[in-house]
This record gives C-alpha cells, sequence and structure tokens, in this order.
C-alpha cells in the first residue's frame, strides 16, 4: 500500500529526504529536539511500542499499564497495523531483522 497523497506535498517531501539525511542516534536526537517537543517525540514513541506490543499479541490493559497510552491511541495505531500504509508493518519488519542479527552474531562471538 502506498502513502496518503493528502500528506504528500513539496514540505513533507522535503521533511522526509531531512530525515533520511540522519547518520546516526544521536544526529536523530539533535533533530528531533529542535523540530519537536519532548511531548510530540514521546507520543511517537510510545505509538511505536504500542505497535510493537500489539504485534506481540499483549492485551490494552498491559500496552496502557506499560505505556500509558490511552485506549483510543492503542485503538488508533491497531487500525493502523491492520488498514494503514504498512509502515508500522515495515519498520516493525527491519527491527525484527536487525534484532534477529544482533542475536546472530553475539552468538557467533560465544
Amino acid at each position: 500500500m502506498s502513502s496518503d497523497e493528502r500528506l504528500q506535498n513539496p514540505l513533507t517531501d522535503a521533511l522526509a529526504e531531512a530525515f533520511l539525511l540522519l547518520r546516526n542516534k544521536e544526529e536523530c536526537y539533535r533533530f528531533f529536539e529542535d523540530i519537536a517537543t519532548v511531548a510530540e517525540i514521546k507520543s511517537l514513541a510510545q505509538r511505536l511500542e504500542v505497535a510493537k506490543m500489539l504485534q506481540r499479541n499483549e492485551t490494552y490493559t498491559t500496552i496502557t499499564e506499560v505505556t500509558g497510552a490511552s485506549t483510543a491511541t492503542i485503538s488508533r495505531v491497531k487500525r493502523c497495523l491492520n488498514f494503514g500504509a504498512d509502515g508500522y508493518q515495515l519498520i516493525l519488519r527491519r527491527l525484527q531483522e536487525q534484532e534477529n542479527q544482533k542475536k546472530d552474531s553475539s552468538e557467533g562471538e560465544s
């Protein structure tokens, strides 16, 4: 599935390109701190954690207890996981692949 065309314009294209130029976690933190409020950044991080937990089939109660997310936020993330543009699915798959690579490399060192 492709992204929502309502989201795409020259300004958001430039923002996406800016994200792609970030080279490491420190650069991300520096850019995030300048471009968004702490609350906005924490909200995005919370949604990603909710998505991870939903993928593991955690209950809404557990997700709320761990993340502090409202049931409305959890429902929205779940809707996006199931019927969205597959952005969560893409990043969750890549995060899992990264975790598997780390696990494989640490087992190889043993």
